[in-house]
Parts: C-alpha cells; structure tokens; sequence
C-alpha cells in the first residue's frame, strides 16, 4: 500500500483536488438541473452532498494522520456545524483506529527521541502494538526496575500537517455546501478544533495534565490516573505507569451490581467534579479511555484533549442547568442568553430552545432514573434538536462542543452500566458550588459540601 504523503505541500495538493472535483460536482449538478422539476432536483442535490461528503471522507481516511482526526473532529461537532444528518454519518465512518506503524519506524524514533537505544531505556519491549490511533501507536514495555508501563508515539510528519489537513478540509465542506451555519460561528468551531489538536500532537503539554488530574483526584479512591516517567517522554514519546483495568464491554460482562453502580457513580462524580469543581475536563471521552478494575473503581487515560473553562461560564451554565430543573423557563432562557447560546427575544425561539432544555434535564427532575433503562434521551432530543440548527439567533458556542461530547460520552457509558441514581442531586451539589466560586462565596480549592 502506498504510504500517504508527508509533506505539506502533497497533503494539500491531495486534499485540494477532492476540493476541486466536489467544486466542479457542483456546477455540473446546477446545469443539469436547469432541465429538472423542483423535486428532482433537490433529491438529486441532496444525493451530491451525500457523494461529496464520501469522497472528502476516503480522501481524509487515505491521507491518515492529523487529516483523519479532523475528521473524527467534525464527526464530533456535527450539530454544532449543523451538518446534515447522511453527511455527519459518513464522517463517523473515520473511527480512531488506524492502521499499525512499522515498529522499526516506531523504535527508531524512540531511540532518536530519547537518545539512547531501546535496550538501554527499556528492560522489555512488547513490538506488537497495544493499539494503533490515527496520531499515535501505543505499546507495552517495562522499564530496567521492573515497572509495568505503556509507552505512546507520534507518527512522523503528524504536527506539520495539522493547520494544512485542517484549512483544506474547511475548503472542502464549504465548497461541498454542507456547513450552514454562520461563517463567524464556523470559524469558532474550527479554531476550537485546531486548540485540541495541537494540544493532543504535545506530549510534554499531556504529561502536564497527567500530572494536574493526578493532583486532582490524588484523595479520590475510586478513581486511578497514571503517572507520567519524565526520564522516558518527550514531546513525541510519551511513557506512562499501565493502570489495571478492563473496557467498559467486558466489564459489564463480569461485574457484580454493586461494582456496576459503584462505577457509575465514580463516572458520575468524575464529570461533575472536572466540570463543576475543577473547570478542568477530560473532553475525549472515547469508551477505550476508561478502564475499570472489578471492585468499579474507574481509571483514567488518555489525556491530551483537555478543555479548561472560566468560572464565570461554567456558573452560567450551572444555573441555566438548575433553572431548567426547576422549571423556571425565563430563568434558563436568561442563563442561556449569559452562555452565548440565546441571541435574541423571540418567542418562538425560546420555546424550541425550552422544548430542548425540557428534554435534556429530565433525568435529573427524578430521584431515581435509570441510564440504560427503558427510556432512552437521544431520539428525543435529536428530534428537539432539529428546529434550533436553522434558528440564527441560536448560536452553538464552540466552547460546548467538548463539554457536550463529554457529557454524551458519559451518558454512553453509563448506559451500558445500566444505573439508577438520583443524577440531580449531582447537578445540585456540583452546580451550586461553581456559582458560589464565581460570586466569591466560596474558595476556589473548596470542595463542594455535601
């Protein structure tokens, strides 16, 4: 197979010549469809975005590297860019697994990286790897004093790739007229998008946040975070201690019930005291990233999309959440409006963003909801969803987008756990603590009261 192109220069020009075909798609449809009735004409429009989305999608999966976690990127914020709904599936067709590197090629830059020869860094080196993601390869080693550790690599020519894969994919989901939104609130989510890649391709960045969330939850039993080996990471290699435990499937397979609820409480805890407490958030909330040992306690990994909030938002936010569970609509739509979200008065806004809201919240208007229970959120709220994405005075905040995929990623979890809990009294507890920093009632290291 023919290794995908390196270079900036041959990375754009391969991306740029999908741009053009889809640009040419385009004007051919609009000459073709001078001779059509209205109807066809659209069934025929809506099969070309569909066309052009898939042929963005294999050029993105051929190229690899940062051009393919892009795409998983616009997968991710898909309702915020309002991509329509055939095209946001055909990007969620580019999943984070990605085809093994060469392991010479993976020592070689080790040995490089660390300036020394595996032998000498390492006692034992597993050369199959642990996985393989679509900007680095994972594998187990030991080090020479018996530690057991897993030591992650960046691909070569991955950083120098980022702004390019990112600007040309931009090009080709504006020349394919899928992005409908407005082109400020594009430009947001985007920019938003390219501050986590870059953070994700720095090594000495994640190992700075191993070492906050391991200062974070340092008093926290349930919860277990690697530690980073300093002497053996560099901003390309990145080896850390291998934490116990097994995938959420497997899991579920051989937990008792307690362990299962324990583990969803832990989960639970976990979102609302990054969100809440510590505005400091594990925003890649990919099922793999979440290990848990039999007794349900959760362990933590992969740390290099992290999202920090101010504390002002994160207390608007909390009480547009808490109104919302009040019942209180004026309040929400004030909330709303102080998180960037509600542009305007309109009645009719407002009521769709509230039909929203009323949904979103209503697990936690309960004393005991059960995730993965009979009542399942996403088909209702998808429905509820569609009226605001063609609403302009609605703006979809490129700071939500992590903090929603969090909350999505958590809620996934927690279904396949299948737990009953009272989810309010989290949002109470966690949410009236952020207020209370922000108006300077409370200090910010406090832990929230129970």
């Amino acid at each position: 197979m023919a290794r995908p192109p390196s270079s900036r220069f041959g990375r754009l020009a391969r991306l740029g010549a999908v741009t053009g075909k889809v640009g040419a798609s385009y004007v051919g449809r609009k000459l073709k469809g001078a001779f059509q009735d209205e109807e066809l004409r659209n069934r025929a429009l809506n099969r070309l975005h569909l066309d052009n989305a898939e042929a963005v999608v294999e050029s993105l999966g051929r190229l690899k590297g940062a051009a393919m976690k892009v795409g998983q990127s616009m997968a991710i914020a898909a309702e915020a860019l309002d991509l329509p709904e055939d095209v946001a599936a055909v990007f969620g067709k580019l999943h984070n697994q990605a085809e093994p590197v060469s392991t010479d090629d993976v020592v070689r830059t080790i040995e490089e990286e660390l300036e020394a020869s595996l032998s000498d860094v390492f006692a034992t080196f597993d050369r199959e790897p642990l996985g393989t993601a679509s900007l680095a390869q994972a594998h187990r080693a030991t080090t020479p004093d018996g530690r057991d550790v897993v030591v992650k690599v960046l691909h070569d020519g991955i950083a120098g790739s980022v702004g390019a894969d990112l600007a040309a994919l931009k090009t080709a989901l504006v020349g394919a007229r899928v992005l409908r939104r407005p082109r400020d609130e594009v430009d947001a989510i985007f920019e938003e998008i390219r501050a986590r890649l870059d953070e994700e391709l720095d090594y000495l960045q994640e190992a700075a946040n191993i070492a906050e969330f391991g200062r974070l939850f340092a008093r926290d039993p349930d919860v277990h975070i690697p530690s980073v080996d300093p002497a053996r990471s560099t901003g390309r290699v990145l080896t850390m201690d291998r934490i116990p435990g097994m995938r959420v499937e497997e899991f579920v397979r051989v937990a008792t019930p307690e362990a299962r609820d324990r583990a969803g409480r832990t989960l639970a805890e976990l979102y609302y005291r990054q969100v809440f407490e510590h505005r400091t958030l594990h925003a890649d909330p990919h099922p793999g990233n979440y290990l848990f040992e039999p007794d349900g306690r959760v362990g933590l990994v992969d740390f290099g999309c992290v999202k920090r909030f101010d504390e002002h938002f994160i207390a608007a936010y909390a009480r547009t959440a808490l109104a919302a569970m009040a019942g209180d609509k004026p309040a929400c739509m004030e909330g709303a409006r102080a998180c960037g979200v509600l542009k305007s008065d309109s009645r009719a806004t407002e009521d769709a963003l509230w039909a929203y809201c009323q949904i979103l919240i209503s697990p936690f208007q309960e004393s005991a909801w059960t995730a993965g229970g009979e009542a399942d959120l996403l088909v209702p709220l998808a429905k509820a969803f569609r009226p605001l994405v063609s609403m302009r005075d609605i703006r979809f905040e490129s700071t939500l987008v992590f903090l929603h995929r969090a909350l999505g990623g958590n809620y996934s979890l927690l279904k396949q756990l299948v737990v009953t809990d009272d989810w309010g009294s989290y949002l109470k507890r966690y949410g009236s603590h952020a207020i209370a920093v922000a108006e300077g009632r409370v200090a910010p290291g406090a832990r929230p009261s129970a």
